[in-house]
């Protein structure tokens, strides 16, 4: 046991190591059955839509994509409000069951070619539901953690749910690029791709078992305790909540923006533009995006740590700034090819990476206790199904009607104007008890 001056809790190290490593775990299960859709999304065009027109198929597969974040905000409004009421361990143990089920009904649906437009229909169902879970997972993953973690480091650990999110993702995307290598192409359309999303059943009895096992913080017990002893409803707690701090989710929609564009963008779509914009064959683009991935990873608690020490809107400004200056040389450099597509994909991943190492443990300092949850799911999802859900199909339809393949960049630079302006409405926390 540690004695920590600057919030004078005595922190269990065990138990914070338990709490950090429950929360990541699931977190990272969660995500690598969402993203798993975005990896394969080429292969979904050719099993779930009519034949005879690429470009259109693809952009219902991303319709499909975006349309998962339409219910977004409301999950966020649901999950939050639970989870300020009854707790954040009883919710993640509720999205990782949710989540695990809908991909894996993902990977039981017969394609277009068997039973026709019930193919894509049944797969918008199992997405929406997909989306749901999602709303709750990251927003309750990263107050979970927040509310375990000493003042001086909860940038660093915090940090281990974007982690664990990219690392999600680059188990999914090793998984593709496998399957891309070892199939054949009517192996991977007929049988080959339904194996990331079944394998979605095990990994995710693994990570209920371990969430099963996790506690909510003493923080959060002692505000049950306090609105205990003094009679007030939980009910109307979140309504109200949001109201009294409507500029700080307000500001935290347009500061996520940039995350929300950039990781669905860099992160989910890429391997789809390499290889449908700029010629790239499909393993080489999933393979060039592992390796964006991997640093990306080992990056964001470095600037979980970097944001400790030096606050959070320093950190936060720097990545917008790099941005605006950056993205449009970097789209270049991937045109390029070879060993420069991988140099642009790993800077632009290092840059994204100055911004979602330290949005979690941001958005959760924003926010008091009892509205940590409502507040932060609600700025945190509304922005994503805004922005992040749209952005393979806004890029694909900017390219399709400008016929410039630089345009993605130009969008994930608006984004970027967008979060620089928001984080002047908002305050440093770094450092600041959550009481």
């Amino acid at each position: 046991m540690e004695s920590l001056g600057e919030d004078a809790r005595v922190v269990d190290t065990a138990g914070l190591r338990k709490s950090v490593f429950g929360a990541a775990i699931g977190n990272l299960i969660e995500w690598f059955d969402y993203a798993t859709y975005g990896y394969l999304a080429t292969v979904i065009a050719a099993v779930f839509f009519a034949p005879g027109n690429e470009t259109a198929a693809l952009l219902a597969t991303f319709a499909v994509f975006a349309a998962s974040f339409i219910v977004r905000p409301l999950g966020g409004v649901i999950w939050g409000y639970y989870g300020d009421r009854i707790g954040r361990k009883r919710i993640l143990v509720l999205t990782v069951i949710i989540m695990s089920l809908s991909t894996f009904m993902i990977g039981i649906i017969p394609g277009y070619a068997s039973i026709g437009i019930a193919a894509p229909i049944l797969l918008l169902v199992c997405r929406l539901v997909q989306g749901f879970s999602a709303s709750g997972e990251y927003a309750g993953a990263a107050a979970f953690i927040a509310e375990h973690a000493p003042d001086s480091k909860r940038g660093l650990l915090v940090s281990m749910v974007p982690a664990s999110t990219a690392a999600g993702l680059v188990l999914g995307a090793i998984i593709a690029s496998l399957l891309e290598f070892n199939l054949s192409t009517e192996a991977l359309q007929s049988w080959g791709w339904r194996i990331p999303f079944l394998l979605s059943a095990p990994l995710g009895i693994f990570a209920l078992f371990i969430r099963l096992k996790l506690e909510d913080a003493e923080l959060f017990k002692e505000m049950e305790k306090k609105e205990q002893s003094s009679n007030k409803k939980k009910n109307t707690s979140m309504l109200k909540g949001i109201k009294q701090n409507f500029r700080q989710v307000v500001a935290a929609l347009g500061v996520v923006s940039l995350n929300a564009v950039g990781f669905y963008i860099i992160l989910t779509y890429m391997p789809t533009y390499l290889s449908q914009e700029l010629g790239f064959n499909a393993a080489s683009s999933i393979l060039t995006t592992i390796l964006s991935l991997g640093s990306y990873v080992l990056l964001l608690p470095l600037i979980g740590f970097i944001a400790d020490r030096v606050g959070r809107k320093p950190v936060l400004i720097t990545a917008c700034v790099l941005f605006l200056l950056l993205t449009y040389p970097t789209f270049v450099m991937l045109s390029w090819g070879g060993v420069y597509a991988i140099l642009a994909q790993i800077l632009l991943g290092a840059i994204l990476a100055g911004n979602d190492g330290v949005l979690a443990t941001f958005l959760s300092e924003m926010f008091p206790t009892n509205v940590r949850y409502s507040c932060f799911a609600l700025s945190f999802n509304s922005s994503n199904a805004l922005f992040g859900g749209t952005a393979p199909f806004v890029a694909t339809f900017l390219i399709a009607t400008t016929n410039n393949t630089f345009a993605p960049a130009f969008y994930l630079m608006g984004a970027a104007v967008v979060a620089f302006i928001a984080l002047f409405w908002t305050k440093e926390t770094a450092n600041q008890p959550l009481r």
